[in-house]
């Protein structure tokens, strides 16, 4: 088994197509003086038919997918009129006096080096690009085929090292049931493009290509994050069970679409959506969500060489808010650092960022930064119904400071004579062990609370969540982390405000009992999971729920905890997760 990053949810079940990123072997030779212009001929023949090629994959994936992904190849096209490669190449043939095929080789050679070279992690990826787009560029060179994904003609799982988003693109729907790749993050354009396709995937796998070949079993599980390398015949068995479950849940979507996330005692809650892009909110929507509990905004920031501008976020907060109603969205501020870096910045490594300059730290040692984000969601606030919510809160200090920022910014848009909701939610995550601690008193100067739980356990128990060697300890069920939600719920609901969780606790089933017994009012998971966190509460008894968080904030130990949910808690649930 292997883990890695879940990038689209589904689970698929096939034999690995391995594809490769192999080189053409190509052989340089030398050009009279006479037909040096026949190779420039060449050249920009194959410039053009490239540039068709990707074209015509643009609409493709334009009618198929939407504009934004297809909006992915306009870089692409970029590329072909760039005088980096194009000029660049016909010195080289001029210079050489070589054949076409060799200079546009050893253009691209040296550009990607160059590229792979920077210290900035952008134009690392644009390394990627590049050689996407001059391999289509070679094939048009040299008369070659399409390549590997034109030779798949039965079901199969894709494996690669990495895939480029116009390899995903041209994948044959019919016949691609998932794919996994060594590199790559939830939010990149493989990631996206996948989750827009509804195709299984899991990527940051780190070496999985290096693992397996042509016709190997495969399991890939996009919504765990994990894939089954050869599974014997108990797990592959249970796999098969899981994806049957997976399919029928999906058949009930219309069902869940509208109906309400009550128990069977008359006890409402609600059940929102983590959104990482704005196009996700077509997901949420799909699987009945209601709402947006978590949007994430850092992907406007992330793998760029510049800063957002205001009306670039004004544009996604807008697009998020509208097509959330009647719902809400909770639009958390900038929440970089740690494991997430902002490379326009230029911000100083730390020996341990995830104690360092991070979230509203870093949003209040920038205020100017931080004041364009918030124009742009009080300007989207007009549009739909926004909450606001900032991260790492670790004190009523840093509240006050946070929330003057913001007069601030309402100052300028009132001056300017831009409208925006005056009466805008503000709320704050539940991260930190100090805010928890001191919720009593944050509670009387915010609207609500969304407890983070990752952080929450990963900060109180000292436990560093991607740590293998201290996993055993970092453990929802741990009575320390138990005690710090109760006193969070107990001290908002004193103030009349609502608590929301965002973390993986709430998209865990089997916690769901508890959470509902201790008084949680919002669960907020990834789309895929809220149709069966909808149908598990409905299938509770919120008095039974209170009796169970009675019996285990009476115990002492996480084992005791976890005898009573295996007694007691989460079996109207079980059937789901398992």
């Amino acid at each position: 088994m292997y883990k890695g990053v879940a990038a689209a949810p589904g689970i698929a079940i096939g034999k690995v197509f391995m594809i490769g990123q192999t080189e053409l072997q190509l052989r340089k030779y030398k050009v009279a003086d006479a037909q040096l212009e026949k190779e420039m001929t060449r050249l920009d023949l194959a410039v053009t038919a490239t540039s068709q090629e990707i074209e015509a994959i643009k609409q493709k994936v334009a009618k198929e997918v939407g504009p934004k992904e297809a909006a992915i190849f306009n870089a692409y096209l970029h590329i072909l009129e760039d005088p980096l490669l194009i000029t660049a190449t016909k010195d080289w043939i001029k210079k050489e006096h070589c054949n076409a095929e060799y200079a546009l080789q050893e253009t691209t050679r040296q550009l990607v080096q160059q590229f792979m070279e920077s210290s900035d992690e952008y134009m690392r990826e644009r390394a990627a690009d590049i050689s996407d787009v001059t391999s289509r560029f070679m094939r048009h060179l040299t008369g070659q085929t399409a390549g590997p994904l034109s030779e798949i003609d039965e079901e199969v799982v894709v494996v690669a090292h990495d895939l480029t988003p116009s390899q995903t693109a041209s994948m044959p729907r019919d016949k691609i049931i998932g794919f996994v790749t060594d590199v790559g993050g939830r939010t990149s354009h493989v990631a996206i493009m996948a989750r827009s396709l509804e195709i299984p995937a899991v990527v940051g796998l780190q070496d999985i290509s290096q693992h397996v070949v042509n016709g190997d079993m495969m399991v890939i599980d996009g919504i765990a994050g994990e894939v089954v390398v050869n599974p014997d015949a108990k797990i592959l068995a249970k796999y098969r069970q899981a994806q049957q479950k997976y399919v029928q849940a999906n058949r009930k979507l219309k069902k869940m679409k509208g109906v309400t996330a009550v128990t069977k005692d008359g006890y409402r809650l609600t059940v929102a959506a983590n959104l990482e892009l704005p196009e996700e909110i077509r997901q949420a929507q799909k699987y009945g969500a209601e709402g947006v509990g978590l949007f994430r905004t850092e992907f406007l920031y992330l793998n760029r060489p510049e800063l957002p501008s205001e009306e670039e976020q004004f544009e996604a907060y807008r697009m998020v808010a509208q097509q959330s109603l009647p719902y809400a969205a909770i639009v958390r501020t900038l929440d970089i650092g740690g494991d997430k870096f902002l490379s326009p910045l230029n911000t100083s490594k730390e020996m341990n960022p995830f104690l360092g300059l991070r979230a509203i730290r870093l949003c209040l040692s920038h205020v100017d930064l931080f004041k364009v984000q918030l124009r742009a969601i009080l300007r989207a606030s007009h549009f739909g119904k926004i909450k606001l919510m900032f991260p790492m809160i670790s004190g009523i200090e840093e509240l006050r400071s946070a929330k003057a920022v913001l007069d601030e910014a309402r100052a300028e848009l009132t001056h300017k004579r831009i409208s925006y909701d005056k009466n805008m939610e503000i709320g704050i995550m539940i991260e930190l062990p100090s805010a928890a601690v001191t919720a009593d008193i944050l509670a009387k100067e915010v609207d609500f609370f969304s407890i983070g739980t990752n952080d929450l356990i990963q900060y109180t128990l000292a436990a560093d969540r991607v740590n293998e060697k201290v996993a055993y300890l970092y453990n929802p069920l741990h009575p320390a982390i138990l005690r710090l939600i109760k006193g969070v719920l107990e001290a908002a609901h004193h103030e009349r405000i609502w608590v929301g969780m965002c973390g993986e606790m709430a998209s865990d089933p089997l916690m769901t009992p508890l959470l509902i017994g201790l008084g949680l009012d919002e669960f907020s998971t990834v789309p895929a999971f809220v149709p069966q966190l909808k149908q598990c509460i409905r299938s509770l008894n919120f008095a039974e729920s209170k009796d169970l968080a009675e019996k285990v904030m009476a115990c002492t130990t996480t084992r005791d905890v976890e005898d009573i949910m295996e007694k007691h808690g989460g079996h109207a649930c079980l059937d789901q997760k398992n």
